[in-house]
């Protein structure tokens, strides 16, 4: 008969018992070390199954060093394209028996960096997705946040992969989109300051009008997420263009929700764009053009890149760079004449 301990637990002493064998060995192959004989661990096992032995996790970690966890730190996971991103790392972490602790800074940035030192040190490597802090504050504290991977952001600090998306490029290509429809007067609907990718995006805006000089291109302060994309019809109206370029998709459905709501119609009064192709873009009414990014295969990626790190498997580390993908759809169309300002 099983004598349990004070608490009721069937514990490590109670399997090497049933087993006849030393606590030492019951630990290593609970622990996973392949040394033992293939005999003794598979009694072992047999016998924490009958037993209905369950490894205490904390003890656990403590011994091998490691907690089986990776964190993970976004700036709005209420944002379906950083929900995407979670579930490609999450799904593949799952696959190597990982789980994810998440930490959502909701757009403040100066909680990041407390967030991802709490996160690092409750989690064997850290993914940091779009980090909101300057340049400055995310080379000082990366080299204590080791292992760790970055989406939408580099760093100088050597053995960091980096998974960038090229939004200059593929907010230069809705751009020349737009004006092979015949949209001479375009806007852009701008996302958060502090966002890198919104900084890429003007970058590439700049580098479109030096091609584009008979193209005008306003810069009209937005935000990321579907509110500030209604409120922002005042000022897209009044910029008089005829082809918008949204910071994001939640930007352009919430703009279009807006212009419907003046009963104007897009794209016969005015064309929408967005970026990132999330779900629920090519649902929209009218389904949304925008620049489909690879989210999904970037969470993946950066769980590939992180578990290279933890293993110690590529000392180099190195990055990669994704390129959007252009997806036409019914938010955009030839250009109307030239209008004035509308307000309802």
């Amino acid at each position: 008969m099983v004598r349990k301990s004070a608490t009721g637990r069937v514990g490590i002493a109670d399997v090497a018992v049933k087993a006849g064998v030393s606590h030492a060995t019951v630990s290593r192959v609970m622990n996973g070390n392949y040394t033992v004989d293939p005999d003794i661990a598979a009694r072992v096992r047999a016998a924490a199954a009958e037993l209905k032995y369950q490894p205490n996790p904390v003890g656990r970690s403590l011994a091998l060093g490691k907690t089986d966890t990776i964190g993970i730190v976004v700036p709005d996971l209420a944002n379906p394209t950083f929900q995407a991103i979670l579930r490609g790392l999450s799904r593949a972490a799952a696959q190597d028996g990982y789980r994810v602790l998440i930490a959502d800074s909701f757009e403040v940035s100066s909680e990041e960096a407390i967030l991802a030192g709490e996160a690092r040190r409750r989690c064997d490597g850290l993914v940091l997705c779009a980090p909101r802090m300057t340049d400055a504050e995310l080379e000082e504290i990366v080299p204590s946040l080791h292992p760790l991977v970055l989406i939408n952001r580099a760093t100088a600090t050597k053995g960091v992969p980096s998974l960038v998306v090229d939004y200059g490029q593929g907010v230069q290509d809705i751009a020349e989109h737009l004006v092979e429809l015949g949209h001479t007067r375009l806007a852009f609907l701008a996302g958060p300051p502090r966002s890198a990718s919104n900084g890429l995006r003007l970058q590439g805006l700049e580098a479109f009008k030096a091609a584009h000089p008979d193209v005008e291109v306003t810069m009209l302060e937005g935000g990321s997420d579907f509110d500030t994309g209604h409120e922002a019809v005042d000022a897209v109206l009044d910029s008089g263009a005829t082809g918008i370029l949204a910071f994001n998709d939640l930007v352009a459905m919430g703009l279009m929700s807006g212009l419907h709501e003046r009963g104007l119609d897009v794209p016969g009064d005015i064309s929408v764009t967005g970026f990132d192709d999330i779900p629920f873009a090519k649902y929209t009414t009218p389904a949304l053009t925008t620049a489909a990014v690879p989210i999904t295969e970037l969470g993946e990626q950066a769980w590939q890149q992180l578990r290279a790190l933890i293993r110690k498997e590529d000392s180099d580390a190195p990055g990669s760079r994704y390129q959007p993908r252009l997806e036409v759809r019914a938010s955009t169309g030839p250009a109307k004449a030239p209008r004035t300002a509308v307000h309802g």
